[in-house]
């Protein structure tokens, strides 16, 4: 006799149905290594269509000109998924000096072209005058919106828009291999920056121009890419295999000071009341149930608010029904 997948409906189910059957809950972090030439998008909807999972998000695009760490997050997980697009990143840059495009990378048309002229020691000390906080124009060829559309679309079109230049914070430019004319470059940096942007500006104070030639994300908060896994090894693996390859949601709030509520008091902080946070500093909190994460909680004069919870199994199931 043969034995038929609960995942998988029988053939003569009604499409509605055999579109939720074919889902179900899965909870966690799995850190994927995209590789070139796929968006985040296209990487995330394989990655959900392997598990079948029936909720999940990616936390920080990467370009289809870029690789590297792309987390996704899973069911629960996806409600502390800010922390991670919040977080810094690390990325190895390779800038290649002497051309400029119109996109500021690879992708884009050549606008012009110069020698390259400059010695490492005038490299070295140029970067180490970009680390800090500084305000970058972000690029036109950006997913950052201007009246409903994004600037690409503007971009495109030969149509000139505001875009007003935003703070970041690198923290450091490491020159890690320099071959005139391509300079590799660890880049430690905050939220928003635009690594396209500070190769075209490294450039042009150089006097030669300059444009992001390739581009690895290595590190989103305390994830490292060395930890990470290929779609195409995941598609290689069986379901179990594949499956431990998922971390708890809590790893995404292991950094924030945990407070431990009994189960009447995680009730009632589950149900959106404050709750007594005694010897806690004001900021962010993780809230556990025992080992279980519950939510993170925003203290304040010793109280905690709730900031994101996470549902009981029971009320997974009666959204469920309701849906």
């Amino acid at each position: 006799m043969s034995r038929i997948s609960p995942l998988i409906p029988n053939s003569s189910s009604p499409p509605n149905s055999r579109r939720r059957l074919s889902r179900r809950n899965v909870d966690g972090v799995l850190l994927l290594d995209k590789a070139t030439g796929i968006t985040s998008n296209a990487a995330l909807s394989r990655v959900k269509r392997l598990f079948h999972a029936a909720k999940a998000g990616h936390t920080g695009t990467l370009d289809p000109l870029a690789s590297g760490l792309l987390p996704i997050c899973f069911g629960s997980a996806t409600r502390f998924a800010q922390f991670l697009l919040d977080a810094d990143k690390r990325y190895t840059a390779t800038i290649r000096f002497g051309v400029s495009t119109t996109t500021l990378d690879a992708e884009g048309d050549v606008v012009a072209t110069r020698p390259v002229t400059f010695a490492r020691s005038h490299l070295e000390a140029t970067l180490v005058r970009f680390t800090g906080t500084m305000r970058q124009v972000p690029p036109a060829h950006s997913a950052l919106k201007f009246e409903g559309r994004p600037h690409y679309e503007y971009a495109r079109r030969g149509i000139d828009i505001p875009r007003p230049p935003r703070e970041v914070m690198i923290h450091a430019l490491t020159l890690v291999a320099w071959q005139a004319p391509d300079a590799i470059v660890d880049v430690h940096c905050s939220k928003g920056t635009y690594v396209r942007t500070l190769a075209s500006d490294i450039g042009a104070v150089l006097g030669c121009g300059a444009h992001l030639a390739a581009l690895r994300r290595t590190a989103s908060g305390g994830f490292d890419i060395a930890n990470a896994v290929s779609l195409e090894a995941l598609q290689a693996m069986g379901e179990r295999e594949r499956e431990a390859h998922v971390a708890p949601a809590r790893v995404l709030v292991a950094h924030l000071p945990a407070l431990g509520l009994a189960p009447p008091v995680a009730a009632r902080f589950r149900h959106g009341e404050a709750v007594a946070a005694s010897g806690f500093r004001d900021g962010a909190a993780a809230v556990f149930e025992g080992d279980a994460l519950i939510g993170v909680a925003e203290v304040s004069q010793q109280v905690a608010m709730p900031r994101r919870t996470i549902p009981t199994q029971d009320d997974r199931v009666l959204n469920s029904a309701e849906s």
